[in-house]
């Protein structure tokens, strides 16, 4: 029964799987170079590396949103609170201070707008799309607040580090992202959360009579969605050693939620993956990297995830299925 159950997991990853393959095989084509990789100094260099690299803050987002989607939510406003986190990261190093304490005052900062999030929407019952608007637009007036409106620059070795040392060969954000996606995953299917999740994602009404703390579980979603934001956030506010905060994180919801549908995960709940979302994010990723190596200017990036999102909402959508389940009933003996 294992052995199928997991023969049954492959299955359902092979069309993620083949799309990224597609995807990288066409990048190889207009980059015969794309998948040389180097060692220099302990650390992997390559274009196969870069995509890794620059796709670690959208797969680190997605986390926290294939959770939030799983419920039947979103979080729009992933993307500020990046900005918040960089912000207040930022700052508390250029004033020096210690980085335990930077980390913690950006992770806490995560967790704090998550939490308001999911108090909007579990305890208020307000509508996910609108209660995470809310800090959508006002997130990064906090975060040009907290830098009082200028980019925020730094010299603290230990936060650059960040996004500037490896381990195992491999830049410290892709460890990052594996790492927590690893966590996550394993806390979600080793344990009944998942299966939770899945079940407010059906019927959050139902899951509540059959015992399930729907509040706790959607608040729980929240809060790690703004502490995946806050990881986001550290990433990039290191890699360029400041804090901008009308850029950082912008636009980047688009992606977390791109990569969590390419991933298979139901934008009606009740269904996903942690794992094949940031197979997800490396799909995006590959693309804005093919587009640009192949010469086409960046603003085709937009159309082309418009277009994919679009397709895989089609196929999502229940007048498709219903097309899926006629045809399979037509052709039944």
């Amino acid at each position: 029964m294992t052995l199928a159950r997991n023969l049954r997991g492959v299955g359902g990853a092979l069309p993620q799987i083949l799309t990224l393959a597609v995807v990288l095989a066409a990048n190889w084509a207009v980059f015969p170079d794309f998948f040389d990789l180097r060692l220099q100094d302990g650390r992997l260099f390559g274009s196969l590396v870069d995509v890794l690299n620059r796709g670690a803050p959208v797969a680190i987002l997605s986390i926290g949103m294939t959770l939030v989607i799983a419920t039947r939510g979103v979080d729009l406003s992933v993307g500020a609170v990046m900005a918040i986190a960089g912000a207040v990261a930022a700052t508390l190093a250029a004033d020096g201070q210690p980085i335990f304490l930077v980390i913690g005052a950006a992770l806490a900062a995560g967790l704090a707008c998550g939490l308001w999030n999911g108090f909007l929407v579990a305890v208020l019952d307000i509508q996910p799309i609108i209660a995470t608007l809310i800090l959508m637009v006002t997130g990064r007036g906090i975060a040009q607040l907290v830098t009082e409106g200028q980019i925020v620059t730094f010299t603290d070795p230990a936060l650059a580090a960040v996004a500037a040392s490896s381990a195992f060969g491999l830049p410290m954000p892709v460890v990052i992202a594996v790492a927590l996606a690893l966590v996550a995953a394993l806390l979600v299917r080793a344990t009944a959360l998942g299966l939770m999740i899945e079940a407010i994602g059906v019927n959050r009404l139902a899951s509540a009579y059959a015992g399930v703390d729907a509040r706790g579980v959607l608040m729980a979603a929240y809060a790690t969605s703004g502490v995946a934001a806050a990881v986001a956030g550290l990433v990039v506010t290191a890699d360029i050693r400041g804090a901008d905060a009308n850029n950082a994180g912008l636009w980047l919801e688009l992606d977390a939620i791109l990569a969590v549908v390419i991933g298979g995960t139901s934008l009606f709940g009740g269904r996903f993956s942690i794992l094949l979302s940031l197979v997800g994010a490396l799909v995006i990723q590959a693309l804005n990297t093919g587009i640009l190596l192949s010469g086409y200017p960046p603003e085709m990036n937009l159309i082309v995830k418009a277009v994919v999102i679009t397709v895989i909402l089609v196929l999502q959508s229940p007048a498709v299925r219903r097309l899926a389940t006629f045809l399979k009933r037509s052709d039944a003996p």
